[in-house]
């Protein structure tokens, strides 16, 4: 689910726009869903950040300042985020944004979140793969599949298998393959939105990072 909606996506932007992309990295950082669902493989957030930081190496040397990280995982977010402070501490002149698929705008953050506040497998992912991908819906399974967010007032953040009984937080029973195709569309103009802007941006200050004020 996360690494074809993200490919998708950036596959869709990058036709507006003309900006080039990178293939998905398919693993990613998934320790919080644990060893309850057989076929969960995890990759350590150093791992992560390390895979991110060598690549955007190799792409600095070929020319590339501009960095998009489309991320379609909520686990990948803290490894991603060590990534970026880590580039624009060796890269002066690096400018790296990380987009999560379900914050790219509001409007889009609203479908995500609508029926769970720490969401998985919902109803915006399941219409989406409906519209995107139904050969990896199980659709017999849709509708005894809604499990319902146990983590408002929590102090802690907990592991999938201490929130959810089956994987599942959030309805994917109201999933449609029309709302999927609505919230695909709004992923893809806000997107391109974002990188348009960002061909363009220049930072507010040309100050380096590595000089310092006597």
């Amino acid at each position: 689910m996360d690494s074809a909606n993200a490919n998708l996506l950036c596959a869709a932007v990058s036709r507006l726009t003309g900006a080039p992309i990178l293939p998905a990295i398919r693993y990613g950082c998934s320790l919080g869903h644990s060893h309850r669902w057989p076929g969960t493989i995890a990759l350590q957030p150093n791992t992560l950040t390390e895979t991110v930081t060598q690549i955007y190496e190799w792409i600095y040397r070929a020319g590339f300042r501009r960095l998009f990280i489309v991320n379609g995982h909520v686990g990948n977010a803290a490894p991603l985020r060590c990534a970026l402070e880590i580039i624009r501490s060796h890269y002066d002149d690096a400018l790296v944004r990380i987009v999560s698929v379900a914050e790219i705008s509001p409007r889009v953050r609203a479908e995500f979140f609508g029926d769970a506040e720490d969401w998985h497998a919902n109803a915006a992912e399941t219409s989406l793969m409906l519209a995107l991908a139904p050969e990896l819906v199980r659709a017999n399974k849709i509708k005894q599949a809604d499990d319902a967010d146990r983590t408002a007032n929590l102090v802690f953040t907990h592991p999938v298998n201490r929130t959810s009984k089956n994987g599942v937080t959030g309805f994917p029973s109201r999933a449609t393959k029309r709302q999927g195709e609505i919230l695909f569309q709004m992923m893809v103009e806000d997107l391109s939105a974002l990188v348009k802007r960002g061909a363009k941006e220049k930072p507010p200050l040309n100050q380096s990072y590595f000089t310092t004020v006597k």
